[in-house]
């Protein structure tokens, strides 16, 4: 029998996330040995089918040479997504940041995620101290531009407490049952 869930408060050890690159899948990348080795991590639930995502490929792509201090990789959980498609999405958009692939979306329930994109930031002791939306998903120079995860980092780095330590996110579902159905539909009565 399995333990009850229990929501994750900020501040918690998030569970030591230990997944396969989808491009070397005989390696573990695990969530407390790269928090430790630098001044914290960041996760962030990714697809690479999922339209939101897409608009951060840029941000994502370039992240570890703005935050070197801080571990970073993507987690694909999406319902019907392969490793496959994955690494045929990173190759056709240029994508190298690490990719790290979930399995059944096991990781994904632990953390109690829902949608892509959604991120995690932790400190070296792998503390949550951010979760949520990357921004308001508007573009910068739009006037009613918010950035939520960039001052994160920046407060968490300066050892400032996090002004604002969660953010709803939104995005694409990782699981739905429009994208499954349970059984063919055979012999249905004609109209």
């Amino acid at each position: 029998m399995t333990a009850p869930r229990t929501e994750q408060t900020m501040g918690s050890v998030l569970p030591d996330v230990s997944l396969a690159p989808v491009d070397a899948p005989e390696q573990v990348w695990r969530l407390h040995e790269h928090a430790a080795h630098g001044r914290g991590a960041l996760i962030v639930f990714w697809s690479s089918v999922c339209s939101h995502c897409a608009r951060y490929d840029e941000y994502l792509t370039t992240l570890s040479q703005r935050h070197p201090e801080l571990a970073f990789a993507a987690i694909a959980s999406r319902q019907n997504e392969t490793p496959d498609d994955i690494r045929a999405a990173l190759q056709k958009r240029q994508l190298t940041f690490t990719t790290l692939y979930d399995t059944g979306m096991a990781v994904a329930h632990e953390l109690f995620t829902q949608q892509t994109p959604r991120a995690f930031l932790v400190d070296a002791d792998s503390r949550l101290m951010y979760r949520g939306a990357i921004d308001n998903f508007k573009y910068p120079e739009d006037t009613e531009y918010e950035a939520y995860l960039e001052p994160a980092i920046e407060q968490m780095l300066a050892g400032k407490p996090i002004a604002r330590p969660e953010v709803p996110s939104f995005g694409c579902a990782i699981q739905s049952v429009y994208y499954t159905i349970p059984r063919p539909l055979k012999n249905l009565p004609k109209v």
